[in-house]
């Protein structure tokens, strides 16, 4: 199909989205929502603009309410164009839904077949070469472990994408899971005997060929930026990019332009120098001596940065003891790398391994010469062993050559703005002119939404047993009245789990808490319970749908004001006096990202046109401060009030 004009694209876009069109046909209940055509119609003039007397083609950055139907709106007219375009999403999720539901649904309704392709990071994907290792190695694998590997070889056979994702036979916390999934650090490229049959090439051959591609934004800059995926260009030459969830942009960005490097990447390594020197090596002792002494040096040094509470990275080499101690085991890098240089040639996996290792060395040097001023150096725990991180201050400039005029640009989330105002996720991603567009709910929050911030609330950053328990007694006045169905959002699990002992006696509503289930399976359990109340930390204040009366109530514990002590935006803080001579970090950096990520809790509780709840706040910041304006104009309409006796009424009136 060529390419339509502008008139053209836009007059099919308004067929499609008409009272008698392709949409209204086919969608049950479909009705004209004009944000959704205006915003499907300012999609569809960028997709079929081209540059005029050398003027290249502006981004287009737009915030889409809950409600406005973005999702369609940018599908309809990608598909409709005739280009190649990617779509990146926030969250594997939400690339499912658009791949598995909604792109099949809408070929369906426009009578159009275009090749239509899901890409995911690697270690989504089985890898045939790691599940015959682990199948030849079976007697000294777990029975459960070993069951399961027998599934996913059943699996094996009849899959046609190796999404690992689809297995239903074993669960997704299974640890056979991980042995078997791609990874660069186990690829042997064209040397592999499955290549021909490899998963991961085969989904970058049905990308390069597809006219709509389905990625995440972790790819896409993976693939983009560090080109960190094992395979060069995994992505296309797209035409067009449209980035959905796009609020997430800025952040990811600063992991992908700044390195990181994992000490569990590491040891995993010289684990599998170890199964190869026991298979092929035993007449080389001094190998095995030092991958054997260099894993216990490793975890030994971990765990004294783990024991010590060492956060940011700079503290590590401020300590002499430390410090020596990681020079030390640099040099020790160096020794096994000078040791399989000797052996290079002998066996293809150990090339392999020495290529690898060199790289990993690299990159430990790099932390421990540590000169980069304006970036923040951490170390974030995990369950096993940390993670070295260097996120640079300001990427602007590195988003402007990534974002250029070359394609064309378009940036939807519903949480983009600031005090009614686009300029701080445009100035944040470096797009210096753009088209920008804020397009409000179409719901009803006035007459279905009531935001509460209660009264007698004191400091909310102290620790008083007063403040706690007044909060207490607010989450359970809530609760009772909306017979569960309820989230309670926090900002640190320290108190989730304060919180949580002190319901679990008095709440008469199945409690469910983040981290005693994987997320999906406690929103599986919430749906089904019908009367549930989920603590979440971070990871459930976006992304989660719980539509009608599932979910009547979101209480939040304080604004999400990032700690003062994040090393990055103590960087960041004072790069930003620096630059503007005075200026003011808190209300230039703080402040914008708290706002968005309270819109993005908001966002869990009014999901649909009939849905109706309260919004609860226990931060009376908000109220009193001159600063709390901002988040006000940048929440919905709703109605307000500091009267629990209120809250409790609304709730007792859902029905």
């Amino acid at each position: 199909m060529l390419e339509l004009s502008i008139r053209r694209l836009q007059q099919e876009v308004s067929r499609i989205f008409a009272e008698n069109g392709a949409l209204a046909s086919g969608v049950r209940g479909y009705k004209i929502r004009h944000e959704q055509v205006t915003m499907s119609q300012a999609v569809a003039g960028l997709l079929s603009s081209t540059p005029l007397f050398d003027k290249p083609t502006k981004p287009l950055v737009l915030e889409a309410g809950t409600g406005v139907g973005k999702t369609f709106a940018y599908l309809v007219p990608a598909l409709l164009s005739g280009q190649q375009v990617i779509i990146s999403t926030g969250s594997k999720n939400l690339q499912e839904q658009l791949f598995y539901k909604d792109i099949p649904a809408l070929l369906d309704l426009l009578q159009i077949s275009p090749k239509v392709a899901l890409l995911k990071g690697r270690n989504n994907y089985l890898c045939q070469l790691r599940l015959e290792q682990q199948l030849n190695g079976a007697q000294s694998l777990d029975e459960r472990v070993l069951d399961d590997l027998l599934r996913i070889q059943l699996w094996s056979a009849a899959t046609s994408d190796g999404d690992l994702g689809t297995i239903a036979s074993v669960s997704e916390q299974s640890h056979a899971l991980l042995l078997v999934a791609s990874t660069k650090e186990s690829c042997t490229g064209k040397r592999c005997p499955h290549y021909d049959a490899c998963f991961t090439r085969k989904a970058r051959l049905r990308a390069i060929d597809a006219k709509l591609i389905v990625v995440n934004h972790h790819l896409f800059f993976a693939d983009w930026v560090l080109k960190d995926t094992g395979f060069a260009e995994l992505l296309p030459d797209a035409d067009a990019l449209v980035f959905d969830e796009a609020h997430q942009l800025p952040d990811i960005a600063v992991s992908y332009f700044g390195q990181q490097l994992s000490l569990n990447s590491l040891y995993r390594m010289l684990e599998r120098m170890e199964k190869l020197y026991e298979a092929e090596f035993r007449d080389t002792p001094q190998l095995g001596e030092l991958i054997r002494r260099l894993m216990t040096r490793l975890r030994d040094w971990s765990a004294s940065l783990v024991n010590r509470d060492m956060l940011d990275w700079r503290m590590v080499l401020a300590d002499k003891t430390l410090a020596s101690q990681s020079w030390q085991l640099l040099d020790e890098f160096h020794t096994l790398e000078r040791v399989l240089l000797g052996n290079v040639g002998r066996h293809d996996d150990l090339d392999d391994y020495f290529e690898k290792w060199q790289e990993l060395t690299s990159k430990f040097n790099h932390f421990l010469a540590c000169d980069n001023p304006q970036a923040a150096y951490t170390i974030e725990p995990s369950k096993d062993l940390p993670l070295l991180r260097m996120a640079p201050i300001d990427v602007t400039k590195e988003c402007q050559a990534l974002f250029n005029d070359e394609k064309k640009w378009v940036f939807t989330s519903a949480t983009l703005q600031v005090n009614r105002s686009l300029a701080h996720f445009s100035k944040g991603l470096g797009l210096k002119e753009c088209d920008e567009l804020i397009l409000d709910s179409p719901f009803n929050y006035q007459q279905n939404a009531l935001f509460c911030v209660p009264r007698q609330l004191g400091d909310v950053r102290s620790n008083s047993d007063y403040q706690f328990s007044r909060w207490v007694e607010i989450c359970m006045q809530a609760i009772s009245a909306a017979k569960g169905r309820t989230f309670i959002l926090f900002t640190s699990h320290r108190m989730l789990e304060k919180t949580a002992r002190a319901l679990q006696g008095r709440c008469h509503y199945p409690l469910l808490v983040q981290g005693t289930a994987s997320k999906q399976s406690l929103l599986k359990k919430f749906r089904q319970l019908g009367n549930a109340v989920l603590l979440g930390t971070g990871s459930f204040w976006e992304g989660v749908d719980v539509r009608g009366k599932l979910l009547s109530c979101v209480i939040i514990d304080k604004l999400p004001f990032v700690s003062p002590d994040d090393n990055l935006y103590r960087a960041r803080a004072r790069a930003n006096a620096i630059s503007q001579r005075g200026g003011d970090p808190f209300r230039d950096i703080s402040l914008p990202q708290a706002v968005i990520a309270l819109k993005q809790g908001f966002g869990r509780l009014i999901r649909d046109e009939q849905d109706a709840g309260v919004l609860i706040l226990c931060d009376n910041r908000i109220v009193n401060r001159d600063y709390g304006a901002a988040f006000l104009n940048s929440l919905p309409p709703m109605a307000r009030s500091r009267d629990m006796a209120r809250v409790v009424h609304f709730l007792e009136q859902i029905k």
